[in-house]
């Protein structure tokens, strides 16, 4: 019987998505982080459950031709996969949604297809950095796992240049003028966190979250960043008093120059403000919606006429793919700011046939059958919780000829694709893109079909 720190050689058989590798000894899974598939490692056991084993490598007996060096060194946790070939991510990743897909919504998806990234270094067009004091002074980085322990960084390797540039000249400015952190424990001190978003077309807004303002020293900011940070398009200061680590939350006050980012996605164009939605990888960003509306649209290439609904539409990116396609698009999103930048977008671009509302899907269905109306087709673009099952019913009642699903989990995707199993509808095709990148995460479009 396997016992804490005993001591173990073992051959690695697979590879999780959060970076752990899977061997077994005496008919026990054991969890090794770090280790990959086809490793021979001597191995310390940490922790024995009833269900599960949890060991610590210590020796690398015999490494696998997939193993590359780490060349980040930060303790965050994020990359899980940056010690191993591409190749090898993209088929942990398609293992990870295709386990999922077929064990836990019951589907049959092993033919599933994955779509690498067109890039794996500095892809992400926005950040969001924790503030907090270390030793006197303040720094900015990421949480360690499961904890509010900021992990200060220099660097990431998935940010631009510029991102960091931009988050460091913040903290510069913090200690040059000995403004302290925000503790989130005494509720004391003021940034608590820097959010950047840049885009293709060139656009860079900062946006300081802070738990006040800066007084009369918010002019000498604006010009400290504006030397420092010279690409920087806008600056937006976020008051956000809320307990918690709430992000962006309260009032938002344009600093100087341009609050919102511009962006074209699909042959449009997208004016973006800090709260609104906006996929962080662009350019796999626009396969993504490219694949959602063939599926939309019929795998066979033709365009439909008809009725489109959007749930968690954001600032009507797919909305606007969508109009191409269809006689009328709905569209619902229930931050309001969102919703603003979605009707702003439409009518730049000329869009005229999509319907904007702030809703939640509950109050979108009950417009439509208020109007008598029956969507063609309906698509889903949750956050990683998924859908609820009220949604889920309501979506189904409407009783549309396709529900074109996009997710960032691929375990609440399986899981919702069972719950709409229930409801007479089947998945009848998947695909997976790798739009994060050394990262354990990975996004799904599926098609569901009413029987």
């Amino acid at each position: 019987m396997l016992r804490k720190n005993q001591v173990v050689t073992a051959v690695m058989e697979n590879n999780t998505v959060d970076g752990y590798a899977v061997c077994r000894v005496e008919g026990r899974a054991i969890f090794v982080q770090g280790a990959l598939c086809g490793e021979t490692w001597e191995i310390l056991i940490m922790k024995v459950t009833a269900s599960v084993v949890w060991a610590k490598g210590l020796h690398c007996l015999e490494a696998s031709s997939d193993r590359i060096p780490n060349d980040c060194q930060n303790p965050c946790g994020g990359c899980t996969l940056r010690h191993a070939k591409y190749d090898l991510e993209l088929a942990v990743k398609r293992n990870h949604v295709k386990d999922c897909l077929n064990r836990i919504g019951g589907a049959d998806a092993d033919e599933l297809p994955i779509h690498p990234s067109p890039s794996v270094q500095r892809y992400r067009n926005k950040a969001v950095f924790a503030v907090g004091m270390r030793d006197g002074k303040a720094v900015f980085g990421f949480y360690r796992p499961h904890s509010h322990s900021i992990v200060p960084i220099s660097d990431c390797l998935l940010q631009s240049e510029r991102c960091m540039e931009s988050a460091g000249a913040v903290i510069s400015f913090l200690n040059e003028k000995k403004i302290p952190a925000y503790d989130e424990l005494t509720g004391k001190g003021t940034v608590r966190h820097i959010f950047f978003r840049e885009t293709r077309c060139g656009d860079a807004v900062l946006c300081i979250v802070s738990a006040k303002g800066f007084g009369d020293r918010t002019r000498e900011l604006i010009m400290f960043l504006r030397s420092v940070c010279p690409f920087l398009t806008g600056i937006v200061l976020n008051i956000n008093r809320t307990k918690g680590n709430t992000v962006l939350s309260g009032d938002f006050y344009t600093l100087w120059g341009e609050e919102n980012v511009r962006e074209v996605f699909c042959g449009n164009r997208f004016s973006i403000s800090t709260q609104a939605f906006l996929q962080i990888n662009p350019l796999q960003a626009e396969e993504i919606y490219r694949k959602a509306l063939n599926y939309a649209a019929g795998n066979d290439g033709s365009l439909l006429t008809g009725l489109a609904l959007e749930l968690y539409c954001g600032a009507g990116t797919m909305s606007l793919c969508l109009s191409k396609a269809f006689d009328r698009v709905i569209a619902a999103e229930i931050i309001p700011e969102a919703v603003e930048n979605a009707r702003c977008n439409a009518a730049g671009n000329g869009v005229q046939n999509v319907e904007f509302i702030c809703a939640d899907a509950a109050q979108a269905a009950e417009k439509l059958r208020s109007e008598g109306l029956t969507p063609d087709v309906v698509v889903v673009d949750p956050p990683r919780k998924g859908l609820t099952e009220q949604v889920i019913r309501d979506v189904a009642g409407m009783r549309p000829n396709r529900v074109v699903y996009i997710s960032c989990n691929p375990a609440t995707l399986a899981r919702d694709i069972k719950l709409f199993s229930d409801l007479n509808y089947v998945l009848t095709s998947a695909e997976a893109f790798d739009m994060f990148p050394r990262t354990g995460h990975v996004e799904t479009v599926g098609l569901l079909k009413r029987l």
